[in-house]
């Protein structure tokens, strides 16, 4: 095995050991409000903001009204429409006045973080708390580290966990894979 793959072996097995340490407990909960969401819209910064945007893909193939912050085409929110949020630590500038404005708004609001206690966890509705390398919080009274640098193992587990959720959400919509691709963008 060469060092490319060996890298990805590594990388593998780090995700994999990250799963049972996902709280799971309000995932349930965050598949039943982007059902119910007339709009949801979804927003993320850096490399989160990639893997989230990805999710955005999906919920638009599964049917939902969904828009990513900060495109031009993006409309204006309603009391009841939905913000999901992923950020690692919960504390990014621009996403935690972007919750603020979402709260003020009634616009119901959901995390994918890695911080429970943040600044946006205090202001979102539904908190869906993955493992990550942080040196502020602590997963089962244990510290996780990664092997990649900067963040990367909570943004692949959020891509995974994206993933995840639109397996349940296909499930709950009785959505199949051939009825999503009748919304893929034919013009790309």
């Amino acid at each position: 095995m060469n060092e490319l793959q060996q890298n990805l072996m590594a990388i593998l097995r780090e995700l994999q050991a990250s799963i049972p340490m996902i709280k799971v407990a309000n995932a349930g909960v965050l598949v039943d409000a982007i059902v119910t969401a007339p709009t949801v819209y979804l927003a993320g910064a850096g490399r989160s903001g990639v893997a989230i945007r990805a999710f955005a893909s999906r919920l638009m193939h599964l049917g939902k009204h969904v828009y990513v912050i900060g495109d031009v085409t993006t409309p204006h929110t309603h009391p009841n429409d939905l913000l999901i949020i992923g950020s690692g630590s919960g504390e990014t500038a621009s996403l935690v006045a972007l919750a603020q404005k979402a709260k003020r708004s009634a616009v119901q609001i959901g995390l994918i973080t890695i911080d429970s206690e943040s600044t946006i966890a205090q202001l979102a509705d539904i908190t869906l708390v993955l493992p990550g390398d942080s040196p502020k919080v602590q997963h089962d009274n244990q510290r996780m580290t990664s092997i990649q640098p900067m963040g990367s193992s909570f943004e692949q587990l959020s891509f995974l966990t994206y993933d995840a959720l639109v397996l349940m959400l296909m499930k709950q919509m009785n959505e199949t894979s051939a009825q999503m691709f009748e919304r893929h963008a034919d013009l790309e």
